[in-house]
């Protein structure tokens, strides 16, 4: 089962700015009243078209969908969140934490791919927003999908009743711990702290204070062969643990972060992930500022096997 893929789904946003709902649990968020509304909304046009671009001058098929005007969603630069595409053919539609970020799920978009990729079934996970439980797609699960792990850290977003289903739907193990920040505060999204590559883990163990969820973790990097690149909770707020490995056309792995995040690293642990991978860094620093999300969070991929 490969664990990376060069099909990129990626959502071009019409109205990114500063989300008050989801700010409550993400800690990245800043509402930097520097800029005007549609200066922070021209500026996050723009990286995310530098990002395209970047991807696509590495050999990676990005496939951009534009966010419709209406209704206004200020995260829809972020689809990873509602939408995952497995190599089974399944598509999952999760429950989301944010009313507003609910507005984001979008059948066009998954008709769409249909035209190009096998769609063999929906699994929808959504219809459990009306109880108040909540997955949000690869932000709450780091999936190692060669040896069938879904690695989740619990938080306000992240319901462990809902992992164990996921896990039952598609022949994964749960790995379940609790990640805080440097304020005790549950950290919102798995993908922030940790960051999993075909023979690597980017991670800040920092984060896990419980010293059985502490060992499992290590003993799973092990078992699994994953080399671990440990990050500061410093690295961490600059988002070095939410970086997201694909592949090229040609079959080259590429990990792939925001500018920020190359700069909060050590050479060492450049160096480090320079055996395993290549390296991209695009600049998105608008969009980490006031979505509170990064690289690995614009980039939904696209598992499904293509049709011809």
């Amino acid at each position: 089962m490969a664990q990376t893929t060069s099909h990129i789904l990626m959502v071009r946003p019409s109205a990114f700015g500063y989300n008050e709902q989801t700010a409550e649990s993400n800690a990245f968020q800043t509402n930097d009243q520097r800029l005007s509304r549609e200066e922070v909304r021209k500026k996050a046009i723009a990286e995310f078209d530098g990002f395209v671009a970047a991807l696509k001058e590495k050999g990676v098929d990005v496939i951009v969908m534009q966010d419709p005007e209406q209704p206004e969603k200020p995260d829809a630069v972020f689809p990873n969140n509602w939408v995952t595409f497995h190599e089974d053919g399944t598509v999952i539609l999760y429950p989301m934490y944010a009313p507003l970020r609910r507005l984001e799920r979008n059948e066009a978009f998954i008709e769409s791919l249909e035209k190009r990729f096998f769609v063999k079934r929906r699994l929808h996970l959504d219809y459990l927003e009306a109880k108040d439980i909540f997955l949000e797609g690869t932000g709450s699960l780091i999936l190692d999908r060669e040896h069938r792990l879904a690695y989740a850290c619990q938080s306000p977003r992240t319901n462990p009743i809902l992992l164990d289903e996921f896990c039952r739907e598609m022949d994964y193990d749960p790995v379940l711990f609790t990640a805080v920040d440097g304020q005790g505060r549950e950290i919102y999204h798995t993908n922030v702290m940790m960051a999993l590559g075909e023979t690597f883990v980017v991670i800040c163990l920092d984060t896990v204070k419980d010293p059985d969820e502490h060992g499992l973790l290590l003993h799973r990097f092990a078992e699994t062969n994953k080399e671990i690149v440990e990050i500061t909770l410093e690295q961490m707020l600059q988002f070095a643990g939410n970086m997201l490995q694909v592949s090229t056309k040609a079959g080259t792995p590429l990990l792939v972060m925001s500018e920020q995040a190359y700069r909060s690293l050590r050479p060492d642990q450049i160096e480090q992930l320079k055996k395993h991978t290549d390296l991209l860094a695009v600049p998105i620093d608008t969009i980490e500022t006031y979505g509170g999300g990064s690289a690995r969070c614009m980039m939904a991929e696209v598992f499904l096997g293509e049709r011809g």
